[in-house]
């Protein structure tokens, strides 16, 4: 497997295909696992590069927790198109991988060719929405630390990840999942790139945060997948790909 070294840290990426780049980060408790549908369908007209987190699959998890952050995410994501030689990127996820994009965009805006944002959120405006998203992380971490893997859950993105370390999924929910400002939200109207925002139908949880996504960002695009849930890449593939295909497909050259 492919890996960058970023201080000590080792973190794989898989990449397919050619044409233009696009990065796209996974959800909490998946892996490049949840991509290799859109690798593969995908990678006839673009270079997709997927990844696995700190913690997750065949990344390392690092035993300081303070290595498990929203700043390191953010900076693994851009070692990672440094490697490849890539200056700019369509940057994408799902889930957690969402937010984080959006973090990347924040720090990196002139590495950001396109955004898409997948069954995601931007974190919260309000302090007490912040502690009861923040109560949920530390109770999944918890649960890591008490029942090793078998706390990962039934998901689909989940059920199909390999991963390596319960520890190192219970410190990425307390530095990564959890949030700590609101500096990703604070930071919608200021999005200068064209913008995906694509949730599944079922994917409840996400439906409203999708909607203020799609009212902040200036001229975003909505796309609501029917018969898919929270991982709507998984749930209906076929209309998934056709919606990325056709967004990827109308950004200026």
């Amino acid at each position: 497997m492919p890996y960058i070294e970023r201080e000590g840290v080792q973190i794989h990426y898989e990449a397919a295909g050619s044409g233009p780049p696009v990065l796209i980060t996974h959800g909490f408790g998946s892996s490049t696992k949840a991509w290799e549908g859109q690798a593969e369908t995908l990678s006839d007209a673009y270079r997709i590069i997927t990844w696995d987190m700190r913690g997750h699959a065949g990344t390392d998890s690092p035993v300081d927790p303070a290595q498990y952050s929203e700043a390191a995410t953010v900076d693994d994501m851009a070692a990672i198109l440094d490697h490849l030689g890539i200056e700019k990127a369509v940057i994408g996820g799902l889930s957690l991988g969402g937010y984080m994009s959006l973090a990347f965009n924040l720090k990196y805006p002139e590495r950001v060719r396109a955004l898409m944002l997948f069954d995601t959120g931007p974190g919260y405006n309000n302090p007490k929405g912040r502690e009861a998203w923040n109560e949920t992380a530390f109770r999944r971490a918890e649960r890591f630390e008490q029942k090793g893997l078998d706390a990962l859950g039934q998901g689909a993105e989940v059920r199909i990840s390999v991963h390596r370390s319960a520890e190192g999924l219970a410190k990425a929910a307390r530095g990564m999942l959890a949030q700590f400002n609101d500096s990703v939200i604070r930071s919608l109207e200021q999005i200068e790139v064209a913008t995906l925002v694509l949730v599944g139908a079922n994917d409840e949880p996400f439906l409203g945060a999708t909607d203020y996504m799609a009212n902040k960002i200036p001229g975003a695009t909505k796309v609501v997948i029917p018969g898919a849930g929270h991982a709507s890449n998984l749930d209906q593939p076929a209309a998934f790909d056709a919606a990325v295909r056709e967004f990827l497909g109308s950004l200026p050259g």
